[in-house]
């Protein structure tokens, strides 16, 4: 790793995001570890970069700011839907008491839950499965983080999100426009959500 660059992204990312704690777990990942070979010279530019199986590790502003927005805690316990390389996991991981992360592409869960293995992030349980019906065994989470696209928000989602729990999640306004990044937050039976910004995902895949 190069601690300098990983200070250099933080620092880069600072006017946009106000949670230090998320800083500083950017500042501290490796974000090389979770790119291909090809790729790591690019690892630390504020881009999507490809990672196989048609999938790709966002640019880490947009990691940065869903993670401040769930406003992560030292006690949450949290749900990733589409590990990917495993990068937001890790992200998460130093900020919440576990981790969650679901991935459908096996291939890409293995190699993720190996790096995050192997670079130490033991609070990460890295499982395969489709994604839109979440992790009922884990459940109920104070933060959820959806690394997909969907029409809608599945509805496993909003029941497996803790009272007072946050939700963020790309949903598909029109073919022809970008998604929507949504914030949802649970108080009681009321679930209401607020527009973030425009984002571009992979579509989030069932089955």
């Amino acid at each position: 790793m190069s601690p300098r660059q990983a200070a250099e992204l933080a620092d880069y990312l600072r006017p946009a995001i106000a949670d230090e704690r998320v800083l500083a777990a950017v500042a501290s990942i490796p974000r090389e570890r979770f790119v291909p070979q090809s790729q790591r010279n690019r690892a630390y530019a504020n881009v999507a970069l490809p990672i196989g199986s048609g999938q790709t590790i966002s640019q880490p502003l947009v990691v940065a700011l869903m993670a401040q927005a769930v406003a992560p805690r030292a006690d949450h316990v949290a749900l990733e839907v589409g590990t990917g390389s495993g990068y937001a996991a890790a992200v998460l991981s130093r900020l919440c008491r576990s981790v969650v992360s679901v991935e459908r592409e096996p291939s890409l869960a293995e190699h993720a839950s190996e790096t995050l293995r192997r670079l130490g992030y033991s609070n990460v349980e890295v499982a395969v499965g489709d994604g839109s019906l979440g992790w009922p065994a884990g459940a109920p989470y104070n933060a959820i983080l959806v690394a997909a696209a969907a029409r809608g928000v599945p509805a496993p989602l909003l029941e497996q999100l803790a009272d007072g729990g946050r939700l963020v999640i790309p949903v598909e306004v029109s073919g022809s426009e970008p998604q929507d990044l949504r914030l949802y937050e649970r108080h009681g039976e009321e679930v209401g959500y607020l527009s973030l910004f425009p984002v571009l995902f992979v579509p989030l895949r069932t089955g």
